[in-house]
Formats: structure tokens, C-alpha cells, sequence
């Protein structure tokens, strides 16, 4: 089942994709479940936006070792966290846009995990008991401030430096399933996610023992190699097979 967010008649609203409509639904689906209102939009009708408004946006750094050789760091034996703010969210055809602190931005397609339940402390074999569904990000990098700052956040929490969507997905169950990104549909990254290092149920666990993970909270599982840089201009795709394609341009 796919779970769409979208904006009706300004208003946001969520709804089920059923071929080309939407049947919207009551409320917040991880409030008040899956009942319908009976209505039906056409999905062309409406804007999509971020599938989810989480308290925390957490990110898995260097979980693909092909990307960690092209960028030339060391793999670690634990994941590597590190945070966005929820103000760098965006929408399916929202802009990214360049700040003008940086004259090197990145793209990286990642397949995201939408949590479902309040996880503390969860065991690997529980993990997937937790997630709500799956969606697509893109975590747009800073990445010459990456380079020079001490740490990553400021290269990595601009506005708009976290596209999300276009929907969640929540019968996908991540088996080598292939991810990629595309620049003006030309391919930069192409990978499957049985490459990670670090699998989606230790993601799960190994987070929750070192943060209580919220409903609509998102764990980005890190990118492949393939990385490029984006310009005012450029559209950008980032698709994952079995969820979708969220696409955003550049500005």
C-alpha cells in the first residue's frame, strides 16, 4: 500500500494510491488508522508533499563501501550517525536550492525508513515490527563545507537539502532491491541495497539504543558510490525500485 500526503484545497490531507487516485483517509493514518472518507482525487489534481514530518531526520553515513573508497574515509565497525533538521524537508517537485555558501553540492539517493511505533531499545529481530513503510531521500551534501568544517552538519541541514517521498511504501520489505539517481535522466548512481553494510533491522536496532526513534520519524540508510554534483537548471531523480521515483529541480 502506498500512503500519500498532499495538499487539497491548501489543506493537507493523507490518502491511498489506487491506480491513478488518491482515497483520502480521515487523518493521520498512525492516528486513526486506515479508514476512508469515501472520496477519491485525481492524483494529477494535487501536490504531493514530504510523505512525513518527522521529529528527527537520521542518517547513516559510509554504509556502502564503494561510496566510502571514492570519497576516501576509513569504514567503521558501528554505523555512522549523524542528523538533519526537519527545515531541510521538501516535497516530490519541490526545488533544491544552492546556497550561496557552498559552490559544490552533491547528490545522494537513499532508500528511508519511515518509523511506524516508538522504538527504544529494539532487538535486530524485532526491528521491522517498528517501521511503518519505506520512502526515497535525497540527502543533498554541502560538499566542499563537508570538507572544511569540522563536522557535517552545517554542509548537510541547508533548506530544502532533504527531499522526501514522493510516498510511503509500507509492504516493501528491502531484498536487493536497486536504487539510483539520475541528472537530466542520465544515471550517476545504480546500486542494490543488499550492498550495505550495515542492513535495515541493525539500522533499526543500533539507532533506538542510542535515541528513542518517534511515529513518522525517518532513518536515511546512506548512499552508494556515484555521487555528482548538481546545478541550478538540472533535474534531479532519485528512484528506488519497488517504491518509486521522487523527483526535485535544481535552483
Amino acid at each position: 500500500m502506498r500512503v500519500a500526503r498532499f495538499s487539497l484545497n491548501g489543506e493537507p490531507k493523507f490518502g491511498i494510491l489506487d491506480g491513478p487516485e488518491l482515497v483520502l483517509l480521515k487523518g493521520h493514518p498512525l492516528v486513526l488508522g486506515y479508514e476512508t472518507t469515501g472520496e477519491r482525487v485525481p492524483l494529477k489534481d494535487v501536490k504531493l508533499l514530504a510523505p512525513t514530518i518527522p521529529s528527527k531526520v537520521v542518517c547513516i553515513g559510509k554504509n556502502y563501501t564503494d561510496h566510502v573508497g571514492e570519497m576516501g574515509l576509513e569504514l567503521n565497525p558501528e554505523p555512522t550517525i549523524f542528523l538533519k533538521p526537519s527545515s531541510s524537508i521538501i516535497g516530490p517537485g519541490d526545488s533544491i536550492v544552492l546556497p550561496t555558501q557552498s559552490n559544490h553540492v552533491d547528490l545522494e539517493v537513499e532508500l528511508t525508513i519511515v518509523m511506524g511505533q516508538i522504538a527504544k531499545n529494539v532487538s535486530e529481530k524485532d526491528a521491522l515490527n517498528y517501521v511503518w513503510g519505506f520512502t526515497i531521500a535525497n540527502d543533498v551534501t554541502a560538499r566542499d563545507l563537508q570538507a572544511s568544517d569540522d563536522q557535517w552538519a552545517r554542509s548537510k541541514s541547508f533548506d530544502t537539502f532533504c527531499p522526501l517521498g514522493p510516498w510511503i511504501e509500507t509492504e516493501f520489505v528491502p531484498d536487493g532491491q536497486i536504487l539510483e539517481s539520475r541528472i537530466d535522466g542520465d544515471t550517476k548512481q545504480q546500486a542494490s541495497i543488499d550492498l550495505m553494510i550495515h542492513n535495515v533491522p541493525k539500522l533499526i536496532s543500533y539507532v533506538s539504543h542510542n535515541m528513542t526513534l518517534l511515529p513518522g520519524d525517518v532513518i536515511l540508510t546512506g548512499t552508494p558510490a556515484g555521487i555528482t554534483r548538481i546545478s541550478s537548471g538540472e533535474l534531479v531523480e532519485c528512484e528506488v525500485e519497488g517504491i518509486g521515483t521522487l523527483i526535485n529541480p535544481v535552483v
